[in-house]
């Protein structure tokens, strides 16, 4: 006996719990039958779980877990049972308990062999035990011909013969032949019993358990019959008989893959896992005349083989035997020579020569194995001959021989003259004979035949036929569906793919054809193939059947689904080029973690991009592809950036962009979505998405889809039209005009029924287009887009509704960045003056887009600021100046996001109303915003959120009531004006408009306090300072130059040297700080690097001041000469000439800075002035500070002069008006010997008692 693998026993095991599982029918079958065994009647407990179990099995999986866990519990407390194990079976298959639920089903053999292999699992004991019980088989065979050769007539053949054996046995006769039967059975299960502990072993310790003997009745002959079955064994060892598909002679496996964790689907129904399909199964039926009849009617006296002498017997099995032989090596011959090209050619032949002659199994009576004489058709829808079910009823039976179903009643119906006059026609067209084997039980010839087309078939004269299934084609696809599931040989089973795809297309997709290819054993098969085979067109025409087998039945899809390593390959064949594999992909719908670890993005944009569409399938494969890519982009969190990137390339674009067009409306609907995600990440992809895209088909369905297709259409076309003013125009008109119907109007009446956070998109594209009519008459379109915007801004109950609406809002206003994002926060800055260094909290984008004027032509700004002005005059001008009072409001909201865009939003229209004609909506704009501004300004945290304040507050302050309103904040307002003059021109203008003439104002600006102190006497005097990039470079009386630092802890020291020999009188730092000037009493001018380095420039000089713009250093001079040395060429050249001495003492320039194109300079006021302005591209003199100070420093910032003198005071000067606006006492007895300014905000002082301070403004 050959022995079995583990997994052999848990795949088909498995495969029939699945098929108990899934196929209703087939459950309740084999319930009925297991419940039809107790000995008792069941408790009602046990019917309830029974009920429970059949009920939930067709529902979700957590159900059905559930349900088989009742059922098993209900069951658990009595006696073992047929019922109880099926039950435990079914559940722990429910569990994913594979190998515990197949030794729970084998325990039914042990328990219950009769009812096990002849009503619950017939198809699993053909499949397991039948192929191992051959000798035993063999044994009753061969006793009961010699039975019935005793009683038949010699020269008699065909029906007559066959049925007149039951009419002309005795009663002796009958008793051995009952006896005889009654032995089998015992014997078989006696057999079973033990094998499927054998079986059980196996999945218990693999698979090196030694099978058990066959058990065999002691009887005569017994000792020859099993020598027999022996020899038997080594024939079918001596020709590679195992448990596996696809062996080449030999017994070497071939084209063999790993064994799966998960069982295989295969059909009970169907397989028979011996080494052919001409080994065991054919073998039965050469003895026994018919493994139907013994296998599943009780009792059977019907079947029969003609007798024959032992010689005789002898001779035919020496014949058989070199038959096989000769069989095999022709199937050696054929499965290593065909080629590919062979496969298409001839596929139909190799199937069609098997039944040239053969009737059809539906022409044939399944007792007598003849074609039927007088055929009539039970209730049960079975047919038989007249003769032979006659004496079938007769001998006491009242069940269908083949259904085993109970017969109302014993009398026969009519003879089915339909059925009798096609095999009439079927005779004359074959010209056959009454006796013919029939189609089923004829071996498949391993001879490829050379024609192309198969024998047509009589037409059907009636409808019945198609009752009858008396076409040829349902043969031909059980014969292709069994050479395809069972045949070892791989050409055979590629031919049988082929040749059931052509079936497939003749027949239109024929339900019966259907049913037969979605059974799960047919589906494996097909997935055989995938493993299997290496022809491209084999594989390509399996991917195509179950494609159109997974779109037109859902079962098909769970069977695929199962088992996990089947999807995978499936994707590896995509992946390897296999495009069709993308459509029934899509059909298995795996899950999204799949997607990105089987790494599927990449062959799918392949897919995209090639030109290739002619595939003729349920799904175009781009089709597909789109779907699937729909599905990846749709979960946003957990898709990797790379994979955005590569997806929303311009090429994947423009290759997404044709199927807005599509006849499927799924696949319409998928790509928009891909192109929306691409607008999302990259909207610079917008302008070559609007030259390609057609909408008329879009806009042709808007009203045809459901309310969230639709919604995604609205949102589609609302970022599809952020775009530069003249294309937006152009695209808003082709969406206004487009269609069959009226776009407009389908949007109001969606927006009447659209949920709250749709409701702001449709209002936005609605108002769009509306707009584009004249906007001072009146719309009803307008009225109802304004107050939906206006009803979500005051429903806090759904926030993201109101932030879409104000988000809506600032779209309106029409101006986009490159990305489609609106710009209406950088424009307002811009308009506010904002300086090109400050871009702190608007994206850099926008800045960019805003500031870059060269970008826009002349026509398209002057597009651009008509919509606004028309926009911004319908919205303020509804229901006068509603929206202000619901802005208003947001403002209020402590949610930053959504005040911000309240805030832009109430800035940007109340900006226009100093443009519009005022119509009296200023004052209602005041009314309501006026003190928000004002708050706003004054204690805002932003300097944009001030800004933008700021510039709304320029509207409301133009006429003399507005000013007079501020009266009592304008104390506050000058001093947030006086922070944003550094970043802002309007703040400086408005200044001028609050402090128009009110000089104390501006005096009470400028207050400073001490910030910190530093110590560093022992080096004597500090006298002279420089600032670069958050450090301060001090220089001192011994020659000394510190570096000190200025980050969040002001003046820490980081860095020490000395290279003059004296004190250090002077510093200046290059713009890239690379470089260090540094004057000095020992009259040099030094050049210092950071690495240690030094040169003179200057040995003549006493330099007492230095000042470095750009390339030109300045020299002020101890003889009151001032030099500008050009650093680039080495030459220097005369500003002013020094002085002769005044009662021998110098006047020395003690402090020189230059900014914004003017040259200040310091020293004694002998002259009256001590301070004095200079032209730096003329050098004239064009102004002076009327100080009386000894002036010994100087340092400036943007807005003040700052005067060091020797009596320790710091004069403060307003740069604009060059007005004394304060002083700083510095110290009592020391001088100001140095000064330099930090980020306008921060003076550090150095004096003469070797102090830095460092002073901020209040």
């Amino acid at each position: 006996m050959t022995a079995v693998t583990g997994g052999f026993v848990l795949r088909r095991v498995t495969a029939f719990l699945e098929e108990v599982i899934w196929n209703l029918d087939e459950r309740q079958r084999v319930l009925s039958a297991a419940r039809r065994r107790l000995s008792s009647p069941a408790d009602p407990a046990t019917v309830h779980a029974i009920s429970v179990l059949s009920d939930n099995l067709d529902t979700s999986s957590s159900s059905s877990v559930a349900a088989a866990a009742t059922a098993s519990a209900a069951m658990g407390g009595g006696k073992p049972s047929a019922l109880s194990v099926l039950i435990l079976s079914i559940s722990l298959a429910l569990r994913r308990r594979h190998a515990d639920a197949a030794r729970s089903l084998l325990d039914l053999f042990a328990l219950d062999p009769t009812a096990a292999r002849g009503d619950i699992a017939p198809q699993l004991f053909e499949e397991l035990f039948l192929p191992h019980f051959f000798q035993v088989v063999r044994w009753f065979a061969d006793r009961r011909s010699r039975v019935l050769s005793s009683v038949e007539e010699g020269g008699r053949v065909g029906a007559t013969a066959s049925m007149a054996i039951l009419s002309r046995m005795s009663g002796g006769q009958a008793t051995e032949l009952r006896e005889l039967e009654r032995t089998y059975e015992n014997v078989m299960d006696e057999n079973s019993k033990v094998y499927a502990g054998y079986l059980k072993e196996v999945l218990r310790s693999g698979d090196g358990v030694r099978p058990p003997e066959l058990v065999f009745p002691m009887a005569d002959g017994n000792e020859d019959e099993t020598k027999e079955a022996v020899e038997d064994e080594i024939f079918r060892e001596a020709i590679g008989s195992t448990n596996e598909r696809f062996n080449l002679p030999g017994g070497r496996t071939s084209f063999a893959r790993a064994p799966s964790l998960y069982p295989q689907r295969i059909n009970p129904q169907l397989l028979y896992k011996e080494s052919s399909i001409d080994s065991i199964g054919s073998r039965i039926k050469d003895v026994s005349g018919s493994d139907e009849a013994f296998n599943s009617v009780e009792n059977s006296d019907v079947s029969s083989s003609d007798p024959e002498p032992h010689q005789e017997e002898e001779d035919r099995k020496q014949a058989t035997l070199q038959r096989r032989r000769q069989q095999q090596r022709q199937r050696r011959k054929s499965s290593v020579s065909l080629s590919s090209t062979d496969l298409g050619r001839v596929v139909a032949d190799n199937f069609l020569a098997s039944t040239k002659q053969a009737p059809p199994k539906d022409f044939v009576c399944p007792i007598t194995n003849q074609l039927f004489d007088d055929p009539v058709t039970l209730e049960t829808g079975q047919t038989y001959e007249r003769r032979a079910i006659q004496e079938w009823l007769d001998r006491g039976n009242m069940t269908c021989p083949i259904t085993r179903q109970k017969l109302h009643s014993a009398k026969l119906p009519k003879t089915n003259y339909v059925l009798k006059r096609l095999i009439a026609s079927w005779q004359e067209e074959n010209d056959c004979s009454t006796t013919v084997t029939p189609a089923s039980s004829r071996k498949p010839s391993p001879t490829v035949a050379r024609r192309t087309n198969p024998p047509k078939r009589s037409p059907s004269p009636t409808s019945v036929i198609s009752q009858a299934t008396t076409d040829g084609t349902t043969g031909d696809l059980q014969h292709a569906i069994t050479c395809l599931c069972t045949s070892e040989v791989l050409s055979e089973a590629e031919m049988a793919v082929l040749y059931i795809e052509r079936l497939w297309r003749e027949t239109g997709a024929d339900t019966k054809v259907l049913s037969s290819l979605s059974k799960p054993a047919v589906v494996n098969g097909f997935v055989e193939m995938l493993f299997h085979s290496v022809e491209q067109q084999v594989l390509r025409t399996t991917v195509f059947l179950l494609c159109e087998l997974a779109s037109r039945d859902k079962l098909v899809i769970q069977s695929l689904t199962r088992v996990d390593s089947d999807v995978e390959f499936i994707v590896a064949l995509f992946k390897k080029g296999l495009v069709e594999a993308v459509v029934l992909i899509y059909l298995l719908r795996p899950s999204f973690e799949s997607f990105l670890e089987m790494g599927m993005v990449e062959a799918l944009l392949l897919v995209l991009k090639s030109s290739d569409d002619s595939y003729n399938m349920c799904l175009k494969p781009k089709a597909a592809s789109i779907l699937l890519l729909q599905q990846i982009l749709a979960i946003d969190n957990k898709i990797p950036s790379e994979v955005i990137d590569v997806v929303v390339s311009e090429g994947v674009v423009e290759s997404v962009i044709p199927s807005l067009v599509a006849n499927l409306e799924e696949e319409r609907m998928a790509a928009m979505r891909i192109i929306m995600r691409c607008m999302e990440v990259d909207g610079k992809s917008r302008h070559m998405i609007v030259g390609k895209v057609g909408l008329d088909v879009m806009l042709e369905n808007f009203v045809t889809v459901s309310d969230i297709e639709r919604f995604e259409i609205v949102r589609f076309l609302f970022e599809l039209v952020k775009l530069d003013r003249i294309n937006n125009d152009r695209l808003l008109h082709s969406i206004k005009d487009g269609g069959k119907f009226s776009m407009m109007h389908a949007l109001l009446v969606y927006l009447q029924t659209a949920l709250q956070d749709q409701s702001p998109i449709i209002a936005g594209l609605l108002l769009q287009l509306d707009i584009l009519v004249e906007p001072r008459k009146a719309s009803i379109y307008r009225e109802e887009a304004i107050d939906a915007l206006i009803s979500c801004l005051r429903n806090p109950d759904f926030h993201n509704s109101q932030l879409l609406a104000v988000e809506t809002i600032l779209s309106l206003q029409g101006r986009f960045s490159s990305s489609g994002e609106p710009i209406v926060r950088a424009l307002l800055l811009k308009r506010a003056g904002m300086k090109r260094g400050n871009r702190s909290s608007t994206g850099s984008d926008q800045i960019n887009y805003v500031l870059d004027e060269s970008k826009d032509t002349l026509e398209e700004e002057r597009a651009a600021e008509e919509w606004e002005r028309k926009m911004a005059f319908v919205l303020v001008s509804h229901e006068f100046g509603l929206l202000f009072e619901t802005l208003a409001e947001g403002l209020k909201s402590e949610e930053r996001e959504f005040f911000s865009a309240c805030l832009v939003s109430a800035s940007w229209l109340t900006y226009m109303l100093s443009i519009l004609p005022d119509t009296g909506l200023r004052g209602a704009a005041k009314v309501c915003l006026l003190k928000h501004f004002v708050s706003i300004l004054k204690s805002a945290k932003h300097a944009d959120d001030k800004a933008l304040a700021m510039l709304a507050l320029r509207s409301f302050i133009q006429d003399s009531d507005g000013l007079h309103e501020l009266t009592f904040d304008i104390k506050d307002i000058i001093t947030t004006l006086r922070e944003l003059k550094k970043s802002y021109v309007l703040a400086k203008e408005l200044l001028k408009l609050f402090c128009h003439g009110k000089e104390s104002c501006i005096l009470d600006m400028w207050n400073h306090k001490v910030l910190v102190q530093v110590d560093c006497s022992m080096h004597g005097e500090v006298l002279s300072i420089c600032y670069f990039k958050n450090r301060i470079i001090s220089g001192h009386s011994d020659g000394t130059v510190k570096v000190w630092g200025c980050g969040q802890k002001l003046l820490h020291q980081v860095q020490e040297t000395r290279e003059h020999a004296k004190a250090v009188t002077s510093l200046a730092i290059s713009p890239s700080g690379k470089k260090l000037f540094s004057g000095s009493i020992d009259k040099s001018l030094r050049v210092l690097t950071w690495n240690g380095g030094s040169k003179i420039i200057n040995p003549n000089k006493y330099v007492k001041c230095l000042c470095l713009v750009q390339s030109k250093l300045y020299c002020g001079c101890n003889d009151n000469s001032i030099q500008e040395f050009d650093i680039a060429t080495g030459t220097f050249y005369t500003i002013q000439s020094s002085n002769k001495k005044l009662l021998a003492k110098a006047n020395p320039v003690y402090a020189l800075e230059v900014q914004d194109g003017l040259i200040y300079s310091a020293s004694s006021p002998l002259d009256g002035t001590a301070v004095k302005i200079w032209d730096a591209s003329d050098y004239s003199q064009v102004g002076s500070l009327p100080s009386t100070l000894e002036v010994r420093c100087m340092a400036i910032s943007n807005e003040l002069i700052y005067l060091g003198s020797k009596t320790g005071v710091v004069e403060i000067w307003a740069k604009d008006k060059l007005l004394r606006v304060g002083a700083l006492q510095i110290g009592t007895n020391c001088k100001v010997q140095c000064m330099a300014v930090v980020g306008d905000e921060v003076l550090v002082v150095g004096t003469s008692n070797g102090r830095l301070q460092a002073w901020g403004l209040t």
